[in-house]
């Protein structure tokens, strides 16, 4: 048998886009639903039958399951209530809302009864959690078939959910059914809905919806008979609907974690067919003020889906639905709800964000409960680099992201990004955290591994990581492989701590004909450095000082600028000197981290201008 040599398999292993096996490469739980469901519009009830086939691909014996049933959080009392009315920042959109909520406009969600292979199943519903004690365990690698019936109420629109939101849509129908809760290496994961956002096992869903014949129809998946439905999916002149008062809409989505609808009976749908990428649809209230915004939509949201399946990775469904609803904009699999009363910018600013989630709540689909900056960081990171595409602009556009973190650090209401979405003290601390921080973290990757590492990382990421909920280890790991580097130290130090990142410049001497440049590390969190030297005749040159953690520094030609590498700055050391084979006098000025591309705290240290003449030291 031939054999490779070590050497040649641990070069192979750090070469871009070759298969590895990756950390993510665990085993995944499985569910296929089937469901039934008929809404009724005249008291917002609605009633469904559901089949689940669940595959446990897990190594463990599982003899209870659990459900989330969501709605259930919008009744006075529950947990969403009490924390939106006690919390130090309530969100304005919730607030004491959900507390002042009549019986007739609470959500609810119930499953009135559930057997496993025909045999009646113990139910204890625990408020947005419903738990379900098998009568028959499920073994390892093995399936079993889950039958239940469920009745619900949609509530006034508060959050992301319900009946007739603030622009007159009749139905957002998001975390509406009973939905299996994920069970995973950590256990299950059958936290409450308090506000944050979601998890779910994958699998294939085949809904049908039977709803009243003057609405029309929003949801994840593909249309199964468009020809009995019409209204926009499909381009026949004749439809031929069934009697009655009621049309159903059958859908089927594959490879999802979750099921979202909407339906209103004022919706205009259009469709744009787009060569090499999804079938992109856009529904909308049919009413004159938002013509103009709308019709403009198609051309952008094409534009955006180009540049993501070129720079991050292709986008897998047949479909994706832009759908005017909800309470801001929120992701669903293949579909979006959005407020849709907007300028151009703004909609098409909601629109990216929320598309692009596809690549990162969709696809990749980590955590969003423990790790909610893998989701929405990466989401404006990437959103960032689309919106700069669409509408061109001067300076970094991640900038605001390290403004963000560095607002939130001087705030006093930082804690370290490891919490549970639910358990941040306050709004600001989560939403700082899991937007701006989850951007600069990111970002700020490229000052270390290199931008064009970064750039090929994170296809590298996608494309070993997808349909794999994958952890911050899992990336970590992507990352050492593509760069060669080791980087514990940054995801421990960055996602663990709240220490603040502050290297500042000690002094600068003449000395021989020469320059002593002393820097010091002021702050306890680590990072390599960046360092400008601007010259009296113009010129500048750019310098790079690696950590000792990553056992090598960013490759030379993989950043947006060229540089001089250093001998590496021990980490234990607080003070850093080196000598430029340069005279004082020949200095301009000496800039740390001269692109602005890390969150250092404090500025005012990171530069010194030395006066023509000066013979001493200086300091800034």
């Amino acid at each position: 048998m031939f054999r490779i040599p070590r050497p040649l398999l641990l070069g192979l292993a750090l070469m871009p886009f070759l298969p590895v096996v990756a950390q993510c490469d665990r085993w995944q739980q499985r569910v296929k639903y089937t469901m039934d469901v008929d809404l009724d519009p005249s008291d917002h009830r609605f009633t469904g039958t559901a089949r689940l086939v669940y595959t446990n691909n897990s190594p463990d014996t599982l003899r209870e399951l659990f459900f989330h049933l969501y709605l259930n959080a919008f009744r006075p009392g529950s947990e969403m209530d009490v924390r939106s009315r006690t919390i130090e920042d309530p969100d304005s959109r919730v607030g004491a809302r959900i507390a002042a909520l009549s019986p007739s406009e609470v959500g609810e969600l119930t499953v009135i009864e559930l057997r496993q292979d025909g045999r009646s199943a113990e139910l204890q519903p625990m408020g947005t959690v419903l738990k379900v004690k098998l009568p028959k365990p499920l073994l390892p690698r093995k399936s079993t078939t889950l039958d239940h019936t469920f009745r619900g109420q949609v509530p006034v629109q508060v959050r992301r959910t319900g009946r007739n939101n603030s622009e007159g849509v009749a139905y957002s129908m998001a975390q509406w059914y009973p939905k299996l809760a994920e069970y995973d290496h950590r256990g299950w994961h059958a936290y409450p809905y308090v506000g944050r956002e979601f998890h779910g096992v994958w699998g294939d869903f085949d809904v049908t919806l039977h709803v009243d014949s003057a609405f029309v129809v929003a949801a994840t998946g593909v249309l199964q008979n468009p020809e009995q439905v019409g209204h926009g999916y499909t381009s026949k002149r004749s439809v031929k609907r069934p009697n009655g008062p009621k049309l159903a809409w059958h859908f089927v989505a594959k490879d999802v974690h979750d099921f979202a609808w909407a339906a209103d009976t004022g919706f205009k749908h259009t469709v744009r067919p787009m060569v090499g990428g999804p079938e992109l649809h856009f529904f909308y209230k049919d009413q004159p003020e938002l013509e103009e915004v709308w019709g403009q939509l198609p051309d952008y949201m094409e534009r955006s889906f180009r540049y993501m399946n070129m720079h991050f990775g292709t986008y897998p469904w047949p479909q994706y639905s832009f759908v005017q609803g909800g309470d801001g904009g929120m992701e669903y699999p293949m579909m979006t709800l959005i407020t849709g009363k907007r300028r151009l910018g703004s909609l098409v600013g909601v629109s990216v964000h929320e598309s692009v989630h596809s690549w990162y709540y969709g696809v990749l689909a980590s955590n969003e409960g423990r790790f909610p900056w893998m989701d929405e960081g990466f989401t404006e990171y990437t959103s960032s680099k689309v919106m700069q595409e669409l509408f061109p602009r001067e300076g970094d556009p991640h900038a605001s992201a390290i403004d963000g973190y560095l607002s939130l650090v001087t705030s006093g209401k930082q804690e370290a990004p490891i919490l549970h979405a639910d358990h941040f003290r306050t709004n600001q601390g989560y939403g700082s955290t899991a937007y701006s921080f989850g951007e600069l973290f990111v970002h700020q990757l490229g000052t270390v591994v290199g931008e064009e590492q970064l750039a090929r990382g994170l296809l590298r990421y996608y494309a070993t990581c997808k349909f794999k909920h994958p952890e911050p280890i899992d990336l970590e790991r992507v990352m050492e492989k593509q760069s060669g580097l080791e980087l514990d130290w940054y995801f421990d130090g960055w996602l663990n701590t709240t220490r603040k990142l502050d290297h500042g410049i000690r002094s600068v001497l003449g000395v021989a004909g020469r320059t002593r440049v002393e820097l010091e590390r002021k702050g306890e969190q680590l990072m390599p450095l960046d360092l400008r030297v601007e010259l009296h005749d113009g010129t500048h040159r750019d310098m790079h000082i690696p950590l000792s953690l990553q056992r090598g520094h960013k490759a030379l030609d993989s950043d947006v600028f060229t540089f001089s590498v250093l001998p590496a700055w021990q980490w234990t050391d607080p003070v850093y000197t080196f000598d430029l084979a340069l005279p004082l006098s020949s200095i301009k000025a000496l800039t740390i981290d001269p692109l602005k591309r890390t969150a250092d705290i404090d500025r005012s240290n990171d530069r010194v201008e030395v006066p023509p003449g000066t013979e001493g030291i200086v300091r800034p």
